[in-house]
């Protein structure tokens, strides 16, 4: 049993306020089951997700609700003057019971805390569940690393009791016991449930799938591999399809053509039989017309038999989904392995637990910095790149670098992504840029609009393109989390591209096939005892 239905969309419409449609007439109920949404980047799948918990309203049709909804959204990004308690959901709460405790309480504050007294007790005891007993209600939510604002956002979600959770990409910047901890969260939960997502593992215990995509929705009864096994046999079923309209198009053709050649040759025929003909010129002339007429049918038929293979072609093309490739490009000039990269001593990182080991980093090697939530990893990062003052120690770059951060901060909101490139390659041709930005995934349309308006994995590969675009060609790569965000095909090609890149690597990520992927020559890794250097 599946219950009544909790959302409803019908015949659900959005367009952006330039009349750009993203997705149209959409309809599907989503119920107890618990449904991965999945789709390529830019569908819509986070504002299909707004558009659920009614955080965004739909241009055209209607979304009907029942029962309580709670949601997370992709980023979680911790505003100046936050605390835990306000990512975590629960400040309405735990204000009105301070005031109360303290004697000066709201008119209304007995009325909202109705029930939910012990709220700050169940909080302090989530938050000691979670491994995050170190954070008080109070914490000022800007000295938490994203991971930690996602696994406190995702408690807020946990303690809202609702009737469904509608998650977007709550695997971002988890690390993996957090990661595991969520999947068992998630079998528990017995609510409804939609979560979007690309993480296989997360997905894989869902009890159907739902596919965003240029299409429409369509809905798959079972869990990820059953998607995936059903997704292939469409392709190869549609595959042989278009394969067959293609050789039957081919076929009709050749007798298409050996039939016009045939009309030729009566025409002819006839024109010859007329010049020696002793006829009467009206006689000749009506026989000109009614071969010409004849003439002019046959053309006509053939012509929309030429179309009819043609349509046919079309229509089976259209239904074979198309894998579209995402090529990344970026390429340096290969590093002596006796040139000095970098280097840090005695180096102590804000938020981070401990300090680091010396270390020096020469040639095109690869590090993967490696460990919880909290231990340091982007503070790391964001020293390394300037953008932090260490609390002790020495650390220099010494070779060009660029940063890609969790938060893509070098990503103007407004900024295009043609925009964007074109910032930080000034120099290049706008036909080169727009060439590397199809190659992302981002076409003619989307690569003018604001970035804000790009999905999340939009937005990495974008500000990725750009890190690899800029001058001078950066010499090390500082990357938080690339892998975050993005769909499979584009982890995948992300993947590839590092793995040639002729450049130093320092990798921040908590996906072990990810960083595996990478063959990284060196580890920089979190253990109860502190920092470890490992050579791999």
């Amino acid at each position: 049993m599946t219950g009544s239905p909790l959302v409803a969309l019908e015949r659900v419409s959005f367009r952006f306020a330039d009349g750009a449609t993203l997705f149209e007439a959409l309809s599907e109920v989503f119920d107890k089951r618990h449904t991965g949404l999945v789709g390529r980047n830019g569908v819509g799948k986070s504002v299909l997700g707004r558009l659920l918990v009614g955080e965004q309203q739909p241009s055209d049709g209607r979304v009907i609700r029942q029962g309580r909804i709670a949601y997370l959204p992709q980023r979680v990004v911790a505003a100046p003057g936050d605390r835990v308690v306000d990512l975590a959901g629960c400040a309405q709460w735990f204000d009105a019971l301070q005031r109360v405790m303290g004697g000066e309480p709201h008119a209304d504050d007995i009325e909202v805390l109705d029930g939910c007294w012990d709220m700050a007790e169940r909080l302090a005891s989530a938050l000691q569940d979670e491994g995050l007993g170190h954070l008080d209600p109070q914490t000022p939510a800007m000295q938490l690393s994203g991971g930690e604002c996602s696994r406190v956002a995702l408690l807020g979600a946990w303690l809202a009791e609702a009737d469904m959770l509608i998650l977007d990409e709550p695997g971002n910047h988890l690390d993996l016991l957090s990661r595991r901890r969520l999947g068992q969260r998630l079998a528990s939960w017995r609510g409804g449930l939609v979560l979007i997502s690309h993480d296989r593992e997360l997905l894989a215990g869902m009890q159907r799938i739902v596919e965003l995509s240029a299409a429409g929705l369509r809905s798959y009864g079972g869990g990820y591999a059953f998607y995936q096994a059903r997704r292939e046999q469409e392709r190869e079923a549609a595959q042989q399809t278009l394969d067959s309209a293609r050789v039957e198009r081919k076929r009709g053709e050749r007798e298409l053509r050996q039939q016009q050649e045939r009309q030729q040759q009566r025409s002819a025929s006839g024109r010859r039989q007329g010049k020696d003909s002793n006829q009467a010129r009206i006689l000749l002339g009506m026989q000109k017309s009614r071969s010409e007429s004849s003439a002019g049918r046959t053309a006509k038929r053939l012509e929309d038999r030429r179309q009819q293979l043609d349509a046919q072609v079309r229509e089976a093309a259209a239904a074979v989904v198309e894998e579209q490739s995402v090529i990344l490009h970026g390429q340096t000039e290969p590093l002596p392995p006796g040139r000095r990269v970098l280097y840090w001593r005695d180096l102590r990182v804000p938020f981070g637990a401990t300090p680091l080991p010396d270390f020096e980093l020469f040639g095109s090697r690869r590090v993967a910095v490696l460990g919880p939530n909290g231990c340091g990893k982007s503070s790391l990062l964001a020293v390394l790149a300037g953008r932090l003052a260490p609390l002790a120690g020495e650390c220099r770059v010494e070779v060009p670098w660029a940063l890609l951060d969790q938060h893509l901060h070098g990503l103007d909101a407004q900024e295009s992504a043609l925009e964007h490139l074109q910032r930080l390659a000034p120099g290049s041709a706008e036909s080169l840029l727009r060439t590397r930005l199809v190659h992302l995934g981002v076409d003619a349309e989307t690569a003018l609009l604001p970035s804000s308006r790009l999905s999340g994995g939009q937005r990495l590969k974008v500000a990725l393109a750009g890190v690899l675009a800029r001058g001078p060609a950066p010499q090390l790569l500082l990357l938080d989390e690339p892998d975050n965000h993005i769909d499979l095909d584009s982890c995948l090609a992300v993947e590839a591209l590092l793995r040639g890149y002729r450049g130093a690597l320092l990798v921040v990520s908590h996906d072990a096939a990810f960083v595996d992927a990478l063959m990284p020559n060196e580890r920089l890794l979190w253990t109860a005892d502190g920092w470890r250097h490992e050579r791999c």
